[in-house]
């Protein structure tokens, strides 16, 4: 029996399906540690089907919007009680809160194997005492799992040399994103956007590829951010002002709706000095819903992507360009993508597949041998 302690500030549905897949393997014992808080992604109540867990305790804690400055209001996190032999810790290695894990553990429980999580994929300039705090957290972490190569390549860089494995902390979420019978938004060639109005997501590429192949085109893009005006003018100045719709925020089933109703999603990322797309959890959600994707070639998006989508060069309005232009000409290509994208999910990002692979790395972090797939 392998006796795990999981701690994360973010109790998902995600998070909450792949540890409750993980508990029900009778080979291991689960005990949660989560924020006692109300509403939003923090909510401890979102734990369900706690039958399944040894043990679910909430704790309070300080700053929990700040990913790198949220502190447990706790001194051992129940690890005494627990005697672990793996402690999850999903934080970043740079975050007060891994630091607090890695001593608690040091002192309760020195010979649990510890294990952080991370998303970054971009060496960005740190403070001396963030870097003092990434430092001790990296030499007291047993893995690191990362959620991209790039997180790989950057803990690498840093001299990280113990485990890395790949297992993103996010999956399809299929019991939402899956193709709904919806009315077309629209009789032209329909684009979609879905995600934040910020510079970096580089949504001014995109309009000027809408602009560039022509009527009839229409864009629709969800999501708020800085830019929400200047995108409109831009809009205007290209001539496409009545053929671009922003609809802001929606929820999940909002989103899933808006994606049954496109031709075709893109995700026009561009990278910068401190950034790289890291998932891109939409392109999941739209290859479930059975749509096309066309990604940029920032960070993450092509390990995500696949072979079951389209790719071009970041801010490559030509590259872009062409890539409508084609699907917009050939239902039979939209629907083969589509369908290829469905499959690609399907197979290669499941809560159930990321659970396999959390818990049979578990199994190879404490020494025992790893089960067949079941």
């Amino acid at each position: 029996m392998v006796r795990i302690l999981h701690i994360a500030r973010i109790a998902s549905v995600l998070t909450d399906r792949r540890v409750t897949l993980m508990a029900s393997d009778p080979g291991c014992s689960f005990r949660l540690v989560r924020p006692r808080c109300r509403g939003g992604p923090f909510d401890a109540d979102r734990v369900h089907d706690r039958q399944r867990l040894e043990d679910v305790r909430l704790v309070r804690m300080w700053r929990a919007m700040d990913p790198h400055r949220g502190l447990y209001q706790t001194a051992g996190f129940g690890i005494r009680r627990t005697a672990p032999d793996l402690i999850h810790a999903e934080e970043e290695p740079d975050s007060l809160a891994a630091l607090h894990i890695a001593a608690a553990r040091r002192v309760l429980a020195p010979r649990a194997r510890l294990v952080l999580f991370t998303w970054q994929n971009v060496n960005r300039p740190k403070s001396p005492m963030v870097d003092w705090v990434l430092r001790r957290t990296l030499a007291a972490a047993d893995a690191v799992i990362c959620g991209n190569l790039g997180a790989v390549a950057l803990l690498r860089e840093l001299g990280y040399g113990r485990p890395t494995p790949v297992i993103p902390a996010l999956a399809l979420e299929a019991s939402i994103f899956y193709r709904r019978s919806v009315p077309r938004l629209s009789d032209r060639f329909t684009v979609g956007y879905v995600g934040r109005l910020a510079p970096e997501k580089g949504v001014d590429t995109l309009l000027r590829a809408v602009a560039q192949i022509g009527p009839p085109a229409l864009l629709v893009a969800a999501g708020s951010g800085p830019c929400r005006s200047a995108l409109q003018e831009q809009a205007r100045g290209l001539g496409i002002g009545d053929s671009v719709r922003l609809v802001g925020l929606l929820d999940p089933n909002g989103v899933a709706e808006l994606l049954s109703a496109v031709d075709v999603l893109v995700v026009p990322s561009r990278s910068t000095p401190v950034w790289q797309e890291q998932y891109g959890r939409v392109i999941v959600e739209a290859m479930g819903c059975e749509v096309p994707v066309i990604g940029s070639e920032s960070g993450a998006i092509p390990e995500v992507v696949g072979s079951a989508g389209l790719l071009f060069p970041e801010d490559d309005v030509a590259a872009l360009t062409e890539h409508l232009r084609q699907l917009r000409a050939s239902a039979a290509r939209r629907q083969e993508l589509g369908r290829r994208g469905r499959e690609w999910v399907l197979s290669a990002h499941t809560p159930a597949l990321r659970a396999r692979q959390t818990l049979d790395f578990y199994r190879q972090l404490v020494g025992e041998p790893v089960r067949e797939s079941r």
